[in-house]
């Protein structure tokens, strides 16, 4: 037992979908076996004016100016703020139970490669503990990076702890606007995990382009074309696909100038949809066959549960293969990441490593974070 066994800690995430502000507010136990429990989960809508500018910045419609950056930061903190606070109030819980905030941001950009690699996250963290009165750890990915990581993905500690069993090999996948892997093998060898490729973000572009909805409801306009399988090859072509993992991937690399540079002839607008999902599907299944081609169960979170038309075509591409949800195992799919910086948080005040060598090629384990005092 720790000295946090019985405080709460608040973890908030805007994904790469931009789609609103996750809040999940719980509390963690380590013994006799790793336990999460959600006191509070919601997602907050971004101001629409604002989730637009982040949607054309992750799409490379914009560019920005020094100032332009500080401004954004210090908006997008100002929503995380007022977020955090308004998840307080409507929980009901006492924010003095609250041991610390955890707060991704939003990530602008991420370039996990080069001589200088680096990853952009905005949200100015000391906004967050001003507004709210709470401690907040931030800024949790930088130092995985500095280890020469990838900095992603991160929470596969947690999903380790929380959803591995000695009984059958299981992955677990994320369909946020990336989708991402981890491989929980029964034997108790490494956990591993790596990004595959879009899952949303592709598909939520295109969808708000051509019909001027956020995303696909229900995937059905996915469901109404027709796979272009000429583009599906030249979109499967992409380099990045057949790079070995660790590896890491984002908006900035899979948005909607990547799709048209590959558009031959006239496709339909549902056709090219339909193509975005099986690229998802495809993608996905790929990198399990090749990585852990005896998994039994694909455990599912994220946005994409929600989508019947990709949850049922994961499921014919694998045969044999139970695909779920993360409710199956009581933890809400809105909310695994979240959850996933609330536990962040909580290793990095406990002064415990956050990050997995083994998923992000990093030097080493790294406790994770800066500390923001209330």
């Amino acid at each position: 037992m720790t000295a946090f066994d019985d405080a709460l800690y608040l973890g908030m995430i805007s994904g790469t979908s931009a789609d609103g502000i996750d809040v999940a507010i719980a509390r963690f136990h380590d013994a006799p076996t790793p336990q999460a429990g959600l006191v509070f989960g919601r997602t907050y809508p971004w101001d629409p004016d604002l989730r637009a500018r982040l949607v054309a910045l992750g799409q490379h419609a914009q560019a920005m100016t020094l100032d332009e950056i500080g401004e954004l930061d210090a908006r997008i903190g100002a929503a995380f703020a007022t977020a955090a606070e308004t998840a307080i109030r409507d929980s009901g819980v006492d924010r003095a139970a609250i041991a610390a905030i955890g707060s991704h941001g939003q990530t602008l950009r991420h370039r996990p490669h080069g001589p200088y690699p680096f990853t952009l996250q905005l949200g100015d963290p000391t906004r967050i503990a001003e507004t709210t009165g709470v401690r907040t750890v931030a800024d949790f990915r930088r130092r995985d990076l500095a280890a020469g990581g990838h900095a992603a993905p991160l929470l596969p500690a947690l999903h380790a702890a929380l959803l591995s069993s000695p009984d059958e090999d299981r992955a677990v996948l994320n369909l946020g606007g990336i989708a991402n892997l981890t491989l929980l093998p029964r034997d108790g060898g490494p956990v591993r995990g790596f990004d595959t490729g879009p899952a949303n973000g592709l598909m939520d572009a295109w969808c708000l382009r051509h019909t001027g909805a956020g995303y696909d409801r229900g995937g059905a306009f996915a469901a109404g074309g027709q796979v272009d399988a000429a583009l599906l090859a030249r979109l499967l072509d992409e380099p990045w696909f057949a790079m070995p993992p660790p590896k890491s991937s984002g908006r900035d690399q899979f948005h909607l100038a990547w799709v048209e540079a590959r558009l031959q002839g006239d496709p339909t607008p549902a056709d090219v949809q339909a193509t975005l999902l099986a690229l998802s599907v495809r993608t996905v299944v790929d990198a399990l066959r090749a990585t852990l081609p005896g998994a039994a169960r694909v455990i599912a979170c994220g946005g994409g549960v929600h989508n019947p038309v990709l949850m049922r075509a994961l499921a014919d591409a694998l045969p044999g293969v139970a695909v779920e949800s993360t409710a199956a195992h009581g933890i809400d799919p809105d909310m695994v990441e979240a959850l996933g910086f609330a536990w962040l948080a909580r290793q990095t005040l406990l002064g415990r490593p956050g990050n997995l060598p083994s998923v992000t090629g990093a030097a080493g384990p790294r406790v994770l974070g800066a500390i923001y005092p209330a």
